[in-house]
């Protein structure tokens, strides 16, 4: 990912609601939602909802596709992950990240350590 991606995709879900979309997405998983289900479950109004859902899928943060007369949407793990590599690329000043007991996340320690 390059850095304009990088910043298109975190400009995407850095507003409340449109984060709140994301995560609803990436917990639905590859199966995604209609956006009737997601405005029932965030409480969005479906004009609202649109503009969000526009803005995620332009930072391709979402995809869509159509089911019959339905618009699913799902969020786009490519894209998260690539997002996610992109932040942790330099991590640790190039030492080795940990994972640590209580979680699957690597983090990094410090030199001190």
């Amino acid at each position: 990912m390059e850095t304009k991606e990088a910043i298109s995709a975190l400009s995407a879900i850095a507003q409340e609601s449109r984060l709140a979309i994301f995560r609803l997405l990436v917990q639905a998983g590859p199966e995604g939602l209609i956006a009737s289900k997601i405005s029932e479950q965030l409480g969005i109004p479906a004009s609202s909802l649109s503009f969000h859902l526009k803005e995620l899928s332009y930072a391709e943060m979402v995809a869509v596709k159509q089911d019959g007369r339905f618009m699913i949407y799902t969020a786009n793990f490519d894209t998260m992950n690539g997002l996610l590599s992109f932040l942790t690329d330099n991590c640790c000043g190039g030492n080795p990240c940990l994972s640590t007991s209580t979680s699957t996340a690597a983090v990094c320690r410090s030199a001190s350590c």
